[in-house]
This record gives structure tokens, sequence and C-alpha cells, in this order.
């Protein structure tokens, strides 16, 4: 039999901005099918109108472009099998509905919102915890399993609202293997007869999925582990509409835990430990609610990838940083796990830290800019280049080179209160006054010369490090930590070191 092409589709609904559960279902899906040279399509599922959400629809594409994922086919670039909303698909379905009951494996309902109420009511009175509509309690409603045949033409005749109900069989076995779970067998008598088709004419997602994975020749469904109680009715369609022999294998993937393992983490976890849990900003359009990104945060797109990869998948080595080529190419879904992955927000740190780290001062540069244009600061390419390489071992994000380094741009206003408690002795501006001196002297102002300098200084003197340099290192920067003050003073130059240290001398009081 000849090998099937891959194809995966991710499928969001159009409802709000995409969890990061959603782009790592994405990612998952992405990953897969270009280590087996398929293709990733884009699908929305907008079949539920009264839920959709303005602007939604465009926030998944640019989220995805941000991620680095490239559509092959889908909403966003058109393809052969479109179109991808559900909502402009809407002729295609009902001839599958229909189809269902011709062949008795569906039926249509007529019971309103109140006596669908009415049921319910009365299976919690008889102990009943779940009510549902199913094999038991179908005999006693209105559709057309129940009422005569003429009865239901005439109501049909009528426009009657109405919906389409699948037959679930009594006390069948479905099976099915997942490549993640392994053998997954559930009874029918634990299933209920969902609607498939609603009365407003749109199919609920339960019938347009299968139809659409079907029609699109989708070889794999890998999605959340929250659609796994959905997957025996979705084989039952592929059987029932008589695609066996196409139903795509399943994968169902684990959910993304709070940090302490307690739970799915929500937007609410977000905002309370104050970390995105979307990958770009979103502003509610109904109600101007706003929610952060991880791209507006300054993490790389590379980053969040990498971190999402590892949420649940893992390469089975001790490798942590990865391309997306590399990505591609470690993948497999035999290496993600059934069990929950914690969300580690000081982990996701150190990835975009890493990434940051392997970048040159060159490529960091650019990056600044804006932000020292914000601060109405200013410097020529290749000495902020010098500044970022200087300075990105102690950032996480490009802009920490700034808000760590601002001295580097502009002379400082105030001094490290805690440093001149500690460290500003009496007798420290003679001792200052001495090195400025002997740096004035230098012939050659680079890092080494400066090093060799205030090395001799302190053996000459007698002076221990802590007597000189945290004053040094206040007078020029303000601050009390940080960069080497070799690297510092020389990137400066010797003008503007010496010019801040008479500054200090003049402005610091003990």
């Amino acid at each position: 039999m000849k090998e099937r092409r891959v194809r995966v589709r991710f499928a969001p609904s159009p409802t709000g901005p995409l969890h990061m559960g959603g782009v790592r279902t994405a990612l998952y899906n992405y990953l897969f099918a270009k280590k087996h040279g398929g293709d990733f399509l884009l699908r929305i599922e907008d079949t539920d109108q009264s839920r959709y959400v303005s602007g939604a629809e465009e926030y998944i594409v640019d989220a995805l472009n941000w991620c680095q994922m490239g559509v092959d086919e889908g909403a966003s670039v058109g393809g052969e099998n479109g179109p991808y909303r559900q909502s402009e698909r809407k002729p295609i379905y009902k001839q599958y509905a229909d189809q269902l009951v011709a062949s008795g494996k569906a039926y249509y309902a007529f019971d309103t919102p109140e006596e669908l109420t009415e049921m319910r009511d009365r299976m919690k009175a008889a102990g009943v915890a779940s009510p549902q509509y199913n094999a038991v309690t179908r005999s006693g409603m209105k559709n057309s399993l129940t009422l005569p045949a003429e009865e239901v033409q005439r109501r049909l005749e009528a426009n009657e609202k109405h919906v389409i109900r699948i037959k679930m069989p009594r006390n069948e076995d479905v099976k099915f293997e997942d490549i993640i779970r392994g053998w997954v067998s559930v009874n029918t008598n634990n299933l209920d007869d969902k609607v498939l088709f609603k009365s407003d004419g749109m199919p609920t997602y339960h019938l347009a999925n299968v139809v659409d994975d079907y029609l699109m020749n989708i070889s794999h469904v890998i999605r959340g582990e929250e659609w796994l109680p959905s997957a025996p009715l979705h084989v039952l369609l592929y059987l029932y509409l008589g695609w066996a022999d196409q139903m795509p294998q399943f994968a169902h993937l684990p959910l993304i835990l709070k940090p302490d393992g307690n739970g799915k983490l929500s937007k609410r976890d977000g905002d309370r430990l104050g970390f995105p849990v979307f990958p770009t900003n979103w502003t509610n359009p109904e109600t101007g609610e706003k929610s952060s990104g991880y791209r507006e945060r300054g993490y790389y797109p590379e980053a969040f990838n990498n971190m999402l990869a590892f949420l649940g998948w893992n390469p089975g080595t001790t490798q942590e940083l990865f391309s997306m080529d590399e990505l591609i190419e470690a993948f497999s879904l035999d290496r993600v796990g059934r069990a929950g992955a914690k969300f580690d927000f000081d982990k996701t740190n150190w990835f975009n830290q890493q990434y940051l780290r392997m970048q040159s001062g060159a490529q960091l540069a650019p990056q600044l800019k804006p932000f020292l244009k914000s601060a109405q600061l200013d410097a020529a390419d290749n000495y902020i280049a010098q500044v970022c390489e200087l300075m990105k071992e102690r950032a996480t994000f490009v802009e920490d080179i700034l808000k760590e380094g601002r001295y580097f741009f502009e002379a400082p206003l105030s001094y490290d209160e805690k440093t001149i408690k500690k460290k500003w002795k009496d007798q420290t501006p003679e001792i200052i006054t001495e090195l400025r001196n002997l740096l004035d002297n230098l012939g050659s102002f680079d890092a080494d010369s400066i090093g060799a300098c205030f090395k001799g200084f302190l053996e000459e003197k007698g002076l221990g490090f802590g007597a000189v340099m945290p004053a040094f290192r206040v007078s020029v920067t303000g601050l009390g930590a940080g960069a080497s003050m070799n690297e510092i003073a020389a990137l400066l130059g010797k003008e503007e070191v010496l010019k801040r240290i008479d500054r200090a001398l003049k402005t610091i009081k003990k």
C-alpha cells in the first residue's frame, strides 16, 4: 500500500487570543509535518458564530508568523483545498449530515430548550448526576426515532427548528490507537447523542472537523488532550461515513500545567504570577482589556519556541538549545509524554538569555537603538555594538543592556547610596584623585593598560581591591556593581572617565 503523505492541521477557533497551549499544539504539528516532508495547514474553526471575536483570526495568523511557523495551506495563504474558514464551507456539511440520517446513524431532534431543561431536571431528581441525551433518554423526547414518519416530514416541511444528533449505539466498545497514549477504548454507554448539525444551519465542531479533515486529506490529528473524550465520536463518524480507510492517526497532547503543577495553566495564572500566557499583545475589542505577550516583552521567537517544545517533549539528549531546523530534525511524537508539563517561567527567561548571548554586539546594536531613541539617547553604531558585546552576558532582554548600562550613553546624575555609605571613606577622595592622575598619564587607554595601572596602584599603596574599586566604579558609572571596570573605562575613553571622576569628587559627600 502506498505510504500516505503527511498532512496536519492547526485548527483554532477565533474566540480570542491564542493561548500558549494552542501555540504549542501548532508547533508540534509544524515540527511533525516538516520532519516528514509534509504539509502544515491553518484552518479557522468558526462554526460557533456566537463566540466569534473580531480580530482573533488576524491575531492567530500574526502569532504564527512571529513564531516562524510557515503555513503551507490555510486561511492566511489559500490553497487548493479551501476555503479554510468553516463558516465559508457551510454548504458542504449538510449533505454528510443527511447521509448519516439516511443510513440510520443519526436522527432529527425537535426538542425545545425548555423540554431539554425539563428532561435534565427530571433525570437529576431521579439521582442521575450528569443527565444526557442518549440511548436511554431519547426514547422519551421529540425526535425522528419517536415521532411518526409523517409527523417528522410535516415538521421538516414547516421549517420547524431542529438539530441532527448522532444515534450512539448501545454497549459497543470504540477503540483506536493514540500515538502518545496507546490503545484507547470507550464504551458507547458512556457517550451521549451529540448534536452534529445545529438549528442555525451550521455544523458543530464534531461533524465539521471530521468532514474537513477527510476532504483536506489530513493524515494525523495532533491536538490537546481536552479533545480525547470526543475522539470516540470522531472515530464513529469516520466509520459511519464510510471513510475508515482514510481515518487519520490521533495524538492527544498533555496539558501545560501551572508552575506548581496544580491544574491547567490559565490567563489568570499569568496575571497573578506576572508572566504572559499569550505569544503577542492582545486587546479585547469589546472590553478594552489588555493582555501582554511574549513578543512585546522582549522575548525572541526562537526562545519562545524552544521553551514550548520542551513542555511535553524531550529529545532524549542533554541538548537544550535548538534552532527551528534542529527541532524539526529531533522532534518525534514518540518522545511526547502523557503527563502534564509544568510551566517554568524562570526557564523561559533562561532560554531568552541564551539566545541573546548567542548574538554578536553588531547583531544586538540595531535591536537596542529603538530603546535608545525612546530614552532620547544616541551614539555611533560601532560604539553601541561594543556596549552590547560587553553587556550581553548580564542581560536577559535587549532592553536590559540600556537599563544596566545607561552610563555608557550619559554620565550618572546620581550615585548608589549603599556603595557611598559603605565604601566612600574619609580617605577615598585622596585615593581616587591619585588613581585619576595615574590614568591621565596612561599612553594607551585600553582595558589591559587600565587593569595593569590599577593593579600597580594597589600594590604601591598597599590597598585592598575593596578599598578602591567600588569607589572607582561608582565615580564613573554611578552604580555599585556591573561589568569589568577596565572594559567600561576603555570603552568610555580617557577624557570621559576623567571628567566623570572629577565631577564625582566634587559631588559625592559622605
